[in-house]
């Protein structure tokens, strides 16, 4: 034994110098990673081989270990941490040689390998990362980062520190854009510390506010950490809670919970929208009062350029604010008053037949305790008279599929039931109505007729809604109806749209913005996961980018245009009809819809190729390419070195000890800061990558099965690896920075100026720890 240590613990320390060590030596990390696991097995297995690592364990054939479990306490709640007073017996930390280890891990890697890089069922999601990295570099080499910045500084530079609030904002931006903190960070350095420094902005807060907002990426959806942290939460957050219900006495984790052991990369995008916004305010916030405290460090600046037509405060008030949240609210009070609603018939002869109780009440008498402490008394009492109902009428096995004459019945209540305006109609016609009140805003004085007759065109199609479209109305037949109406709303917008694309801060803002809806709009919306949704985001980057250098050369972008308006007719026509032409009986209406939806398809694609063969010949994509192939190389090769090295942690029991560990506790809370606690300084020296594939997979076992929401759990981790990205002395941000500022900003500038907004990262871990509903209601609403 060396100084006391028990083997297993030599051993980690061991792992932990090698990775430390060929991280310093400068090497690629993915490598270095797996250069580590080889190292630290070849000498843990050499003095393992010596005898020198001696692992003392509890003897499960003792008198004293058979009494404790006789008094109830499962196995696996007994460890030497938890009951020191046990018998032990020393043995190697490789008890069958450090030979079978080999061939152990060997096995694992191939298993691993195949699981979480070749084909497993993570694999479709891992791809999302590379689909989010191509949309974030091709929106920043098409300098479409430089037009935002350019022009949020008109906006907002008239306002005490508008320069830093207009850095806050487009960091939001390009994080909910690209999703990449060094490329953000870099980017935001280059472009906006020079103007900041040139208008008197103390170098503190320059380097500080482009700093934090550069790390806003991992956290605002699409975020890459996210992605990652997704895919590993998932399987850990389930295997851990049937090992929680193994524990209480139950078969399994949805009949202990009473719902699936489940948690998805679109569950925690939703989770992250409103962490990532409040983070941004608060940064918007110091800046803002940095400014009224010292306004000779953060002056305001007026720019000669206008941003559109002057509106008074009027016109500006009325259309860009209370008529927009008049037509808002007026939806979602219709809505509460079953106005608009669903309008769906479609009964399943299999769900809405099979009743069955909250709670699973077929179940042992140690699983029934559990889930009374679990869930309540009142709550398991319910679930009892739910199975004792359903059991008078003759079980669940009865009911499972309704009779044709139920159908009917069913369908009919439905009818009866539906609301007069369709979700869809409703939400569309106010996405069109709110264009047209900001057209009317932007531009008071031109002329408002054309607007005039869109609105009426709204009001036309919401009343052939009302009056000739029902439950039972088909596809078809409700796009004849209300094509006239939608005709004249499209021309009344297309007129909208010249007189936005004279306002400079929508000409920038709105493209992007629209990309990232559909990116986020479709993920959050449940009409697809992230990896379509991802593919769709670096198309629509590929054709952005396209676009704007057809706009540099004065050619126009009539066909990228067409080809965005191909993606949304196709996906409109898909949301709307019945495309599977395979089945038994099609109508004319769906063979129809099936072509148009192939025809757009067809041009969209042509649209995404034309995109790429304008940036090849500008000298876009090759380096765009380049950067993803080594960004994405980077991840999946730092997710390949540390599986080797947690195999190595894991062949000499070192994962099960650190569990062990942390299950001593009797607190959950106190394991879960701790975890974080530690993840936080090994945030100083180690990249996201590494933490997510290193040390997660480690901990995650414990603090996945708790009783804290994982969607919770997992935004923690996110943005506490967010905070030591900002941390002095070695927070990754702040390199990046340094690599790109200017000769007069020094190393201390940067430290102090980003000093305030660590200090305000922590105090949003405060809020989100005292208030969990922060990260769990868009979740539980959309959920629901």
């Amino acid at each position: 034994m060396f100084f006391g240590l028990d083997g297993v613990e030599v051993g980690l320390i061991i792992v932990f110098l090698c990775l430390f060590g060929g991280i310093l030596t400068g090497f690629p990390v993915a490598f270095a990673i797996a250069g580590a696991a080889v190292m630290s097995f070849a000498i843990i297995a050499a003095l393992d081989s010596a005898g020198l690592l001696i692992h003392y364990a509890v003897d499960t054939g003792s008198d004293a270990y058979r009494a404790l479990t006789a008094t109830g306490v499962h196995p696996d709640k007994i460890s030497i941490f938890r009951y020191p007073e046990l018998p032990t017996y020393g043995e190697s930390v490789f008890p069958q040689g450090w030979e079978v280890a080999v061939d152990r891990n060997v096995s694992f890697i191939v298993n691993r390998m195949n699981e979480r890089v070749l084909a497993g069922q993570s694999i479709e999601t891992l791809l999302a990362v590379l689909m989010f990295v191509l949309m974030g570099i091709t929106l920043e080499r098409s300098k479409i980062a430089n037009d935002l910045l350019t022009t949020m500084a008109r906006v907002f530079g008239p306002l005490p520190g508008g320069l830093a609030v207009s850095v806050v904002v487009v960091g939001a931006f390009l994080a909910a854009s690209t999703g990449i903190v060094g490329a953000t960070v870099v980017t935001m350095g280059l472009l906006s510390l020079p103007t900041m420094l040139r208008n008197n902005y103390s170098p503190e807060l320059a380097t500080g506010v482009i700093a934090a907002s550069g790390t806003l990426g991992q956290i605002i959806p699409p975020s890459i950490v996210i992605v990652l942290l997704g895919t590993l939460a998932g399987d850990l957050y389930s295997a851990a809670q049937e090992q929680r219900a193994s524990v209480a006495g139950c078969t399994d984790a949805l009949t202990y919970l009473g719902e699936a052991a489940v948690v998805s990369v679109g569950t925690l995008f939703q989770a992250a929208i409103l962490p990532g916004i409040l983070l941004a305010v608060l940064y918007g916030l110091y800046a803002f009062g940095y400014a009224m405290l010292k306004p000779h460090k953060a002056p305001p600046i007026q720019f000669e350029d206008s941003v559109g037509e002057v509106i008074t405060k009027r016109d500006g008030l009325t259309w860009l604010l209370v008529v927009p949240a008049l037509l808002i609210g007026g939806t979602i009070l219709a809505s509460s008053v079953n106005v608009v609603g669903s309008q769906s018939v479609i009964v399943d002869s299999y769900s809405d037949a099979g009743a069955s109780a909250d709670l699973r009440t077929n179940v042992s008498d140690q699983c029934k305790a559990s889930m009374i402490e679990l869930h309540g008394q009142e709550r398991w009492d319910a679930a009892v008279a739910q199975q004792a109902e359903i059991e008078a009428a003759g079980g669940a096995a009865a009911s499972e599929r309704l009779t044709p004459e139920q159908i009917v019945e069913a369908r009919a209540a439905l009818v009866a039931a539906a609301a007069p305006i369709g979700t869809g109609v409703a939400v569309g016609f106010l996405l069109l109505a709110l264009v047209l009140t900001t057209a009317r805003g932007v531009a008071p004085s031109a002329d408002p007729k054309p607007l005039l007759i869109g609105f009426a065109g709204i009001v036309a199609a919401l009343l052939v809604d009302v009056l000739f479209i029902g439950p039972l109305t088909t596809s078809g037949t409700t796009f004849v109806l209300l094509l006239p109406p939608l005709l004249v709303v499209l021309w009344a917008c297309k007129y909208a749209m010249g007189l936005l694309g004279q306002n400079d801060l929508l000409r920038v803002v709105f493209p992007p913005l629209v990309l990232i809806v559909a990116v986020l709009g479709s993920i959050l919306g449940g009409i697809t996961n992230p990896t379509p949704a991802a593919a769709l985001g670096a198309g629509g980057a590929l054709m952005l980018a396209a676009f704007r250098k057809l706009q540099e050369e004065g050619t126009g972008g009539k066909i990228v245009i067409q080809a965005a308006f191909a993606i949304v007719i196709m996906i409109l026509v898909g949301i709307n009809f019945d495309l599977r032409i395979h089945r038994g009986d099609v109508p004319a209406q769906d063979w129809i819809a099936y072509v148009v939806a192939q025809g757009a398809y067809l041009y969209a694609m042509f649209g995404v190729l034309f995109s790429c063969w304008v940036l090849f010949r500008r000298g876009v994509l090759s380096p765009v390419v380049r950067e993803t192939a080594k960004v994405t190389s980077m991840v999946f090769t730092i997710l390949i070195g540390s599986q080797l090295l947690n195999l190595v942690v894991i062949s000499f029991g070192g994962e099960h000890y650190i569990q062990e560990f942390l299950r001593s506790f009797d607190s959950e809370v106190k394991v879960f800061l701790i975890v974080m606690l530690v993840l936080f300084i090994l945030g100083f020296v180690l990249d996201f990558l590494e933490i997510i594939y290193i040390v997660i997979p480690i901990v995650g076992p414990v603090i996945y099965g708790g009783t804290m929401d994982p969607k919770w759990v997992t935004i923690m981790i996110a943005v506490n690896l967010q905070t030591s990205f900002l941390t002095p002395p070695f927070g990754f941000a702040l390199f990046y920075l340094r690599g790109v500022a200017p000769k007069e900003v020094t190393t201390g500038h940067i430290y102090r100026g980003v000093i305030p907004f660590v200090l305000i990262q922590v105090a949003g871990l405060a809020l989100l720890w005292a208030f969990p509903s922060v990260v769990t209601i868009l979740p539980n609403l959309i959920g629901h």
